[in-house]
């Protein structure tokens, strides 16, 4: 999977959105200099995660989750598997998991290097986090034990959920046709 996601981000293109592009450049060198970037266990640099920006069967909502342990407004997403065939397949498979809503499509839409404080045994390490557009097959959702509340949330709506830059440029890429 290791050479797949290398040519995934090198092909990806938005000169507009310097944040992405240096996290897709931090994504680069873990997945180039270190041994393991998909194990949830290698905290020195971090490890790859994903997340899903899913969009509403008529594409005018996101779909955003209250994640318990973080407890703020995120995207579903999360750790890839061992089983995982392909980081498209990881994204779609924790955004069933976390909010029961399946999708279909896949594209990279954006990405962000962020921390996560520490808890029980693991110390705080970062998250590099490539962020793919699905389209929502329905708008039926599910709470998993992950979060309090899942909800589809209108882009006039960002600032009550303070939803985070990373995400609204993303939205402002498929919002305007570029990334879906």
């Amino acid at each position: 999977m290791r050479d797949s996601v290398l040519t995934l981000i090198s092909s990806y293109r938005d000169s507009s959105d310097l944040a992405t592009t240096k996290s897709l450049e931090l994504t680069s060198g873990l997945l180039q200099l270190t041994i393991d970037p998909f194990s949830r266990d290698q905290f020195a640099p971090g490890h790859i995660t994903t997340s899903g920006l899913v969009l509403s069967p008529d594409g005018s909502r996101l779909l955003i989750l209250h994640h318990r342990r973080l407890d703020r407004w995120l995207l579903p997403g999360g750790h890839v598997e061992p089983q995982d065939a392909t980081i498209q397949h990881a994204a779609a498979r924790e955004v069933l998991e976390e909010t029961g809503v399946p999708v279909y499509s896949g594209q990279l839409a954006g990405a962000d290097v962020h921390g996560i404080p520490p808890k029980r045994a693991e110390p705080y390490h970062l998250h590099h986090d490539l962020l793919f557009t699905f389209r929502a097959q329905s708008e039926h959702v599910q709470v998993s034990e992950e979060s309090h509340e899942v909800l589809w949330c209108h882009p006039a709506d960002f600032d009550r959920y303070a939803i985070p830059a990373n995400i609204r440029r993303a939205w402002q890429r498929v919002s305007s046709g570029s990334a879906i």
